[in-house]
């Protein structure tokens, strides 16, 4: 498979009817309990896998750990949360490797399967499309916010459970459905990642603001600038690519807020919108959101507007 789309995960064809689709991720911890970060940043890795319609079969865990300043307990944890979030996967963790490092770092190199013909790349929306988002967007403001001690409980506890929430039913009513193309919505923020899924295709969209799911103290956070630096980069780097009607700054930020296991941002033809939603409801996605579309051949650029 090219890499010049930006697509989530390689693919490498074994045979006509089958082919691997490996990905890998990690990062620093995003919450303060060790057993959910690893949670997270394994439902995060597997995402990749999700994103292109792929099963995932393997896993590598990636440690980093600061073995003479923590207590090991801590470590375990991070693997406990990893390896149960891998078994509801029914993902085999095979191995891994940790270094000593001065900051924990962790993740999964996972190796899924596919049949060639089956791939959901970003690359192929179409003028027509309607583009749906299958998570809540914040996640970027509200773990900056529990680092700097801001963020509610409640609201804590809201995140956690989003970000560790597998993308396997998602992925599954796509590939039941049929969909034109799909990414999963991560470091990039939901429009860097659709700016890819554009480009790749050579096509304009429009995203409705009010359409995209928000954690409602998202909103509080970003209007007091409890801003990853991430989010802030990712708005710079839009450039002159996105079009702004009417959209304030705290609107700006969180539609680039740099989320970790995000959603599943899909584009499908309007004939099978409603089987779509039917079929992410049917998995236990209960507010899938209709956020915008694909509007008209181009080079990448987007259009966001309030309604």
């Amino acid at each position: 498979m090219a890499t010049n789309t930006a697509d989530d995960a390689g693919v490498y064809r074994l045979a006509p009817d089958l082919a691997l689709v490996q990905t890998v991720d990690f990062f620093t911890p995003i919450v303060d309990e060790p057993y959910w970060f690893g949670a997270i940043a394994a439902a995060n890795a597997l995402s990749d896998i999700y994103a292109m319609g792929g099963t995932p079969r393997l896993a590598l865990n990636i440690a980093g750990f600061p073995r003479a300043k923590l207590p090991l307990e801590i470590l375990g944890e991070i693997l406990r949360g990893g390896g149960e979030k891998c078994a509801e996967a029914g993902v085999a963790i095979i191995g891994g490797h940790t270094i000593d490092d001065p900051e924990p770092k962790y993740g999964l190199a996972v190796t899924g399967t596919i049949h060639p013909d089956r791939i959901v790349t970003n690359a192929s929306a179409r003028p027509g499309d309607r583009l749906v988002l299958t998570k809540p967007l914040g996640m970027g403001v509200i773990t900056t916010g529990i680092k700097q001690q801001r963020t509610s409980r409640a609201t804590i506890d809201e995140a956690i459970r989003i970000m560790a929430t597998l993308n396997r039913a998602a992925a599954q009513a796509m590939i039941d459905v049929g969909v034109s193309a799909a990414t999963d919505v991560t470091g990039f923020g939901l429009l860097g990642h659709l700016h890819e899924m554009t480009r790749a295709a050579a096509v304009r969209a429009r995203v409705r603001l009010r359409a995209v799911p928000v954690l409602e103290e998202a909103w509080a956070l970003a209007r007091a600038r409890v801003i990853p630096a991430g989010t802030l980069r990712n708005r710079a780097g839009l450039g002159g690519a996105v079009a702004w009607e009417g959209i304030d700054e705290d609107g700006q930020i969180l539609l680039c807020d740099a989320q970790t296991s995000g959603g599943l941002l899909i584009a499908v033809p309007p004939a099978r919108l409603d089987a779509l939603l039917r079929a992410l409801r049917a998995g236990g996605i209960s507010e899938p959101a209709v956020v915008g579309e694909i509007t008209s051949p181009g080079e990448g650029e987007i259009t966001v507007v309030v309604e």
